[in-house]
């Protein structure tokens, strides 16, 4: 997405980066980006908060009037809902070795599944 946003960019068409993955991010350079401390997959927000995912819109709309120099980059103030989600981000354990595993495999038949019905 960082390499698109750059993209339109030097095609005059502005653009504001909501993400996770501040070092990725910012390393291709993008000119506005919003960073959230969130597990990947959730820029915007906890799942159905919709007044944080609301603000965080918001933010990146201020930033996208507002930013005064390139690869301006601004935090979100939100906390994701658990402080321990670092240390348990697409951890493998013990604890849960089994159901990640089943989980897999229903993937993987899912997918199988669709390849077969096209």
């Amino acid at each position: 997405m960082s390499l698109v946003a750059r993209h339109l960019e030097e095609h005059n068409i502005p653009t504001v980066i909501i993400g996770s993955a501040r070092d990725i991010v910012e390393q291709c350079g993008v000119p506005r980006y919003i960073f959230s401390d969130f597990p990947l997959g959730n820029p915007v927000g906890l799942p159905y908060d919709s007044e944080m995912q609301i603000q965080i819109i918001k933010m990146a709309l201020t930033l996208l009037e507002e930013a005064k120099f390139p690869r301006s980059t601004i935090q979100t103030p939100f906390k994701w809902h658990t402080h321990k989600w670092r240390k348990e981000y697409m951890e493998v354990n013990d604890s849960n070795r089994a159901i990640l595993a089943r989980a897999g495999e229903i993937r993987r038949a899912r997918q199988t599944e669709r390849k077969n019905t096209n």
